[in-house]
């Protein structure tokens, strides 16, 4: 199965490898495939780990790409694991340069068009149910929550994981198995504090 459906069907390595010989080339079209393909998963990657400008750190993420591809081998799901790992570069400088500047104003507007309309009481229960399940995941360290998202949201294999992360495929296999028992033991204490 090919990670990059799109209008130039990918299902062979061949045909991956004739992509990347186009965007190395600067093919408009080779380029709006990778973009199409890889931008969810690594917008979805730094908005989930609480990136203050997400789309910001999308299209440093794509220059990086675009300036380092020549030197990229791999096949389509190196290339997702290597978008991932240079995400995850970018979130941490931005951590790092957020300590020295931890305040951020928010627009009147945006917090309007953040706020929910419509049923009071769905909106309460949705608001319940989603701060249960965010309070949830906070318990996690940072490490296992990085884990959680790589193997669960973005589909990465453990070896994969392991590389954007940095550590031993031993290590993510403890981290995810370990977030996965305190997540369920904490919804078991929910369900009967309930």
């Amino acid at each position: 199965m090919a990670v990059f459906p799109s209008e130039v069907p990918l299902a062979e390595d061949r045909d991956f490898s004739s992509l990347l010989a186009a965007a190395r080339l600067g093919a408009e079209w080779a380029w709006r495939v990778i973009y199409r393909e890889l931008s969810p998963v690594v917008l979805r990657y730094l908005r989930a780990h609480g990136a203050g400008e997400p789309d910001d750190l999308l299209g440093e993420v794509f220059v990086q790409i675009v300036r380092n591809l020549p030197g990229f081998e791999g096949g389509q799901r190196e290339l997702r694991a290597w978008a991932l790992t240079i995400a995850r570069s970018r979130l941490v400088d931005e951590w790092r340069h957020g300590r020295r500047k931890p305040c951020d104003f928010v627009p009147d507007d945006v917090l309007a068009a953040a706020a929910e309309t419509g049923d009071v009481e769905d909106d309460c229960l949705r608001r319940l149910a989603d701060q249960r399940v965010r309070a949830i995941i906070e318990r996690l360290s940072a490490q296992q929550r990085d884990v959680l998202f790589l193997r669960l949201f973005a589909g990465l294999t453990i070896d994969e994981a392991a590389r954007v992360v940095g550590k031993t495929p031993g290590a993510v296999k403890a981290l995810q198995i370990r977030a996965l028992e305190a997540i369920r033991r904490e919804m078991s204490r929910e369900a009967v504090s309930l």
